[in-house]
């Protein structure tokens, strides 16, 4: 009797089930060779909450450091008011390191991409403080902007400094260090220019190592490489809350610098 008494189901929600539903969704394209195509991102989309100091730094100083994303090339000159060594970095969270290292190069132009609002109000936050001149912020996917933005052989150097390192083995094909992408950014470095990553986790150290060597634009430039091949930290990168915390309690870190040559 009680089946009978039951209300029908709306017809919105009967057609909501039956397309979300992966059974009735049409198959996702393939190539015709039988291989999987993946979109390749720098970025991962993290919840999180912007505060009132994040948004007020949006407010004052975003009209003047951010740029905005377009599929055409940057004028590097124009938007830092000079011509400069122009360094980009890949995913600056909190933008700490960032802000330290453009304040101790003030010679250099730094083009920081990160997607994560609140850290980009921060770093805005701590630009606006120590009225560092020489960042500008692209809140953007940094594979859409080498890409569109950036022609290759144009950039002096790349930082990407502790990257997720996607612990779990079925996770690893979402490491942002692979093989193509790193090719992608060592046709980016002119001659001369550098790769810099770092990162906490030694398994990803190890394939960092592993994808950098194999890559035939890049030699490294430690002279008596360390484990994983790894560099002394450069001066220039400093030592984070995270980071030095992590050291204390015995846990290693491992910088990599390749040169193009």
């Amino acid at each position: 009797m009680g089946f009978y008494n039951r209300r029908p189901a709306p017809f919105r929600t009967l057609c909501t089930a039956f397309m979300t539903d992966p059974r009735h969704q049409a198959p996702r394209a393939q190539p015709e060779d039988g291989t999987y195509l993946r979109q390749t991102k720098s970025y991962v989309l993290r919840a999180g909450r912007i505060g009132p100091g994040q948004q007020r730094a949006f407010d004052q100083y975003g009209p003047r450091y951010l740029l905005d994303y377009a599929p055409q090339r940057l004028d590097a000159e124009a938007a830092f008011g000079r011509i400069a060594p122009l360094f980009l970095e890949i995913g600056f969270g909190m933008g700490t390191a960032t802000a330290h290292i453009a304040q101790a190069r003030p010679q250099d132009n730094f083009l920081a991409c990160e997607v994560h609002e609140p850290g980009v109000g921060a770093l805005l936050k701590l630009i606006g403080e120590g009225g560092i001149e020489n960042i500008r912020i692209l809140r953007h996917d940094a594979v859409e902007v080498l890409d569109h933005m950036l022609p290759e052989a144009s950039l002096d150097g790349v930082h990407i400094f502790f990257p997720d390192p996607w612990h779990k083995s079925r996770h690893h094909k979402r490491r942002l260090i692979q093989g193509p992408f790193v090719n992608r950014l060592a046709r980016h470095l002119k001659p001369g220019g550098y790769l810099h990553l770092a990162t906490d986790w030694e398994p990803y150290a190890e394939q960092m190592h592993a994808v950098l060597s194999d890559e035939p634009l890049l030699t490294n430039t430690a002279a008596e490489p360390g484990p994983h091949g790894c560099a002394p930290k450069p001066d220039y990168r400093p030592l984070t809350k995270f980071e030095n915390r992590g050291l204390k309690l015995g846990h290693g870190v491992w910088d990599l610098v390749f040169r193009r040559a």
